[in-house]
């Protein structure tokens, strides 16, 4: 009876946040392009989508505050990796010492880094440095990611290793799950686009991680962050999470 009422959902006209459930991020994409839809996140219509609410702290947020304090990323800067327009950067920078020295480097997709460039230029906001070319990212200590892996076309290993050298901390908050560890992908509504959204296997994300020489420092739960597939209420709901990893061969 769930999944027959999350089907009928598909004729609704009200709109939906979570539709449909597909095996890979490809096949999602491809399905959102075959209906017509605005189909990914790299379109400038999507940039300004809830932009000032993600400049805002939220509760999911003071675990990566805690381990940037400890981290004192002032020593050796950041790469923000799906940053968006800087909002972390907005929203973190009245509880933390940003000297405009330190680089705080935004990797985004091309049409969200050329909106972050040109409202980085109208703010007067110098230390945000925006690229969409990983092979122009420095070697930097930090790699923040939060928010983007649910939304990213590659495995996180894959990224990682396209860098200049494997940072040596990871924060990497809002990662979304599957319970029953079968992993899944639906389309997020945001705006007018239909995103992917992936909701991983937790056991298999980490020992991805652990096989690049990263070990699992913390871990935090967002229970306020679970999702329902409308689509596919039979699915279950959605875990999300937060870690901090670090370099096994690096101490303290």
């Amino acid at each position: 009876m769930r999944a027959l009422s999350g089907r009928l959902r598909y004729l609704s006209p009200l709109p939906r946040r979570f539709t449909g459930a597909y095996p890979s991020y490809e096949q999602a994409l491809d399905a959102a392009r075959k209906a017509g839809r605005l189909a990914g996140y790299n379109h400038p219509e999507v940039a300004p989508v809830s932009f000032d609410a993600m400049c805002k702290i939220a509760p999911w947020d003071y675990p990566v505050l805690f381990w940037m304090a400890r981290l004192d990323i002032n020593k050796g800067g950041l790469l923000d990796a799906g940053g968006h327009m800087g909002t972390k950067f907005r929203a973190f920078r009245p509880l933390l010492d940003l000297p405009d020295d330190k680089p705080w480097v935004i990797y985004e997709l091309p049409e969200i880094a050329k909106a972050g460039r040109r409202l980085a230029l109208e703010e007067g906001i110098t230390q945000l440095t925006f690229i969409d070319d990983l092979s122009q990212a420095p070697a930097l200590p930090v790699f923040l990611a939060s928010g983007l892996l649910q939304y990213l076309d590659r495995p996180l290993p894959e990224l990682l290793q396209a860098l200049p050298r494997l940072p040596v901390h990871l924060l990497l908050n809002k990662v979304a799950f599957q319970k029953d560890d079968m992993p899944v992908v639906t389309l997020e509504r945001i705006g007018r686009a239909y995103v992917p959204y992936q909701r991983r296997d937790e056991k298999a994300f980490v020992r991805e991680l652990e096989g690049l020489g990263y070990e699992q420092v913390d871990r935090w739960s967002i229970p306020q962050l679970s999702h329902v597939i409308d689509t596919h209420p039979e699915l279950g709901a959605s875990e999300s999470a937060g870690f901090y990893f670090r370099l096994r061969q690096v101490e303290g």
